[in-house]
């Protein structure tokens, strides 16, 4: 079943109300996660205590409706209408690393591998990613990761660039370079995100060529020859005229995080001004892919 999640940031005091909140708007479930890695010691019989600052998890079925789930939640007085959030898919078990235990190299296309940093490659003369994402979304186990991959290693990016939109562990910006792109630019909302990146970029010897920004610090004037954005169906309407902008003319763009039953409408956002490929599918999610027309 594909998921996904709202994290919402908030003081300890107000958890309780925020994770009441998420459960009457529809969460499967609701979890509590520090937000400074602050420990927190055995609680007194009946007492239950929190981080000051913690992050309160939502769980979702990928179907349900998170703009619907923003706008109830931006009614609470506690939050209000600019509160902070962050939405993503999330890898089944996620929570609990459980990927760490089942995370192999894995191939993508014909060249590429995404190795855990903690085993060896099993093909040494191969285009090897050597991955540890952290809590930053990207393993490559995901099925929107696993199209994106599979997109970028059937491209020529040789001397391309490539902003990588929603950069998560930067697995794609570095399987970009790794596969031949002259530079690439990850942008994340998330600066868990940014430290991931630049840690497996580092770890692939590549950091010289990617530069990474928080979203409200990139320049407005970003462009690339190619443009991945593996994020959400809801965003990627949202910004679409944001992300069509930063392809060159002629250049390429690659969307996922989208559901089969959501992928039409998010093609249409962008078909004025790209010539969408056939929409590729994989385990209910979906990527488009396309040219520019200028």
């Amino acid at each position: 079943m594909a998921w996904i999640q709202i994290k919402i940031p908030a003081l300890d005091k107000h958890a309780n109300r925020i994770s009441d909140a998420l459960m009457g708007f529809g969460a499967l479930s609701v979890t509590f996660q520090d937000t400074h890695d602050d420990p927190v010691y055995e609680p007194l019989p009946g007492e239950t205590l929190l981080w000051h600052n913690t992050d309160i998890i939502g769980l979702f079925d990928a179907e349900h409706d998170m703009q619907k789930v923003i706008k109830q939640l931006s009614y609470v007085s506690i939050l209000g209408p600019n509160f902070k959030h962050k939405i993503e898919q999330i890898e089944d078990k996620d929570w609990e690393r459980e990927w760490m235990d089942n995370f192999h190299p894995m191939q993508f296309g014909k060249r590429l591998w995404i190795c855990p940093s903690w085993k060896e490659a099993p093909h040494p003369d191969a285009v090897n990613v050597l991955l540890d994402p952290g809590l930053a979304f990207g393993t490559g186990t995901h099925p929107t990761t696993s199209l994106c991959l599979s997109w970028l290693d059937g491209l020529d990016l040789l001397d391309k660039t490539v902003i990588d939109f929603g950069c998560g562990s930067g697995i794609l910006a570095i399987a970009a370079l790794k596969l031949g792109a002259k530079s690439a630019i990850g942008i994340d909302i998330d600066p868990q995100a940014i430290e991931a990146s630049l840690d497996n970029a580092k770890r692939n010897g590549v950091e010289d060529r990617l530069t990474l920004y928080l979203s409200q610090n990139a320049p407005d004037n970003l462009k690339a020859d190619v443009v991945v954005a593996n994020i959400l169906a809801g965003p990627l309407k949202e910004l679409a005229p944001l992300i069509k902008a930063k392809v060159n003319s002629k250049g390429l763009i690659g969307l996922s995080g989208v559901l089969a039953s959501q992928a039409e409408e998010v093609a249409l956002a962008y078909v004025e001004d790209f010539t969408i490929d056939e929409i590729a599918e994989k385990e209910e999610w979906c990527r488009i892919t396309g040219v520019s027309k200028q």
